[in-house]
């Protein structure tokens, strides 16, 4: 039977603002307050997605959550009618507003961790929505998030879905950026990856010292346990607390993996000898042969790799077992990465080509290629089993771009996001949309 990795990307929603809303996150800080263009991000999203359904990739598109989310705002004491709620929150605490506005759910890497039915103990995928309990404008996704991917992943016989893990900071979630998995084919058992960057619990594992560590150890193995992975199918590392402090908030802003390739910066982890020596040890008992390529400090340094985001790249499986890396228009412009890129593919190595995207509406918010897609393996079977109103195809990519041009605004400041107006229209837009993807009723305003 064949099997497939499908990216299903994050549609980027029609409130897409640069709030900075983010600590930790170098981009997403240096812009804070310049005008956005939300159509523009969109398109630019949507272009990805129809460029990579073309070049024979599996394709999906995740649908973005309703903003500004009114519910979180009235159970912070706002009252009255949604157009006033709206209002009083930019009068009163207009940093709470911008929080409910955040489009931050177009980062689907966040949105939840996936283990295919080869690693699962129930033979099913299974799916655990991410917390995000470390910043306020993300930790109220998770609700939406369980419903969209629900809708999605419907059948119980195949899929399987847990809540969030409780939201505190013993078990901070970040979801599928801290997560990826190796295998030889994506239907054969694999090893999954779990990258965290502190403990709560044991104080032997350093922290860093500025900026805080989003994922905990505890929180990777409570996903493992709840998705019924094995011990043998697990391998758990540290990040290094240094590359935190320099603006590396998740493993996918310095290292990324696919099959049985880990593409990764010198300084990604911690005891990195030891993590990947397990790897291939436990590669090796699944039939696969573990391939690390190491990025040196004295090629690209952390400070390149945060500003270019060389390592928030999707590395795709070629039919001819090479492997295709997708990069944002910044690692073009980052002298330093785009030689090592030039001499990577020179290389002969197993990663032979690069294509580059412009998605500097992402970027300059502090997501990139990675950021966008959430990765769910999938055998024939079970790939018939999705909801096929969330597979990308040709007549899908042009009824969500004409969408995009019907719904959204092309510029968004802070100001705009006091306007009531804008509510309505998210939800217009969102009302159609799941129609168009064939979800049902998944928003709190078609519920409610």
């Amino acid at each position: 039977m064949k099997s497939y990795e499908v990216n299903f990307d994050g549609l980027v929603g029609p409130t897409h603002n640069y709030g900075g809303l983010s600590y930790g996150n170098v981009a997403s800080q240096s812009n804070s307050q310049q005008s956005s263009n939300p159509k523009e991000a969109a398109l630019q999203g949507l272009a990805k997605m129809k460029a990579l359904m073309d070049m024979g990739f599996q394709q999906g598109v995740l649908a973005p959550q309703e903003r500004p989310d009114v519910a979180a705002l009235r159970r912070l004491g706002f009252a009255g009618s949604d157009a006033q709620v709206i209002q009083r929150a930019a009068k009163e605490a207009m940093p709470l507003l911008v929080a409910s506005c955040s489009a931050s759910s177009m980062w689907v890497a966040n949105a939840a961790t996936v283990s295919p039915s080869a690693d699962t103990a129930d033979g099913r995928v299974h799916f655990t929505a991410a917390n995000l309990n470390c910043k306020y404008h993300r930790s109220i996704e998770h609700p939406t998030t369980s419903r969209v991917l629900g809708a999605m992943f419907a059948d119980q016989q195949h899929f399987a879905h847990h809540a969030a893990l409780p939201a505190v900071a013993q078990f901070g979630d970040e979801g599928a950026a801290n997560h990826t998995r190796f295998c030889r084919a994506y239907g054969e058992a694999g090893v999954e990856f779990f990258v965290f960057g502190r403990s709560a619990f044991d104080s032997r594992y350093p922290s860093p010292q500025k900026y805080p560590a989003r994922q905990t150890l505890e929180a990777s193995r409570a996903v493992a346990r709840l998705h019924g992975l094995s011990e043998e199918g697990v391998v758990y590392a540290q990040q290094n607390p240094a590359v935190i402090d320099q603006g590396v908030f998740h493993n996918d802003v310095i290292a990324v993996g696919n099959g049985e390739v880990l593409f990764y910066h010198e300084d990604a982890f911690l005891d990195t000898d030891r993590m990947l020596a397990e790897l291939s040890s436990k590669i090796a008992k699944v039939g696969g042969k573990f391939q690390p390529v190491c990025v040196p400090r004295s090629a690209v340094t952390v400070d390149d790799a945060v500003r270019s985001y060389l390592f928030n790249s999707q590395l795709l499986s070629r039919a001819d077992g090479s492997m295709l890396l997708i990069v944002p228009e910044e690692c073009r412009g980052n002298e330093r990465v785009w030689n090592y890129l030039q001499g990577l593919t020179g290389s002969g190595g197993v990663i032979r080509e690069v294509k580059v995207f412009d998605l500097k509406q992402s970027m300059q918010n502090g997501g990139g290629p990675a950021c966008l897609r959430l990765r769910v393996a999938l055998n024939e079977t079970e790939l018939a089993a999705v909801n096929p109103g969330v597979i990308m195809t040709a007549p899908l990519y042009e009824s969500l771009t004409q969408w995009v041009e019907r719904h959204y605004r092309d510029r968004m400041t802070e100001n705009d996001l006091a306007d009531p107006q804008l509510l309505l229209e998210c939800r217009s837009a969102l009302d159609e949309l799941t129609q168009i993807l064939k979800l049902g009723a998944v928003y709190p305003f078609q519920i409610n």
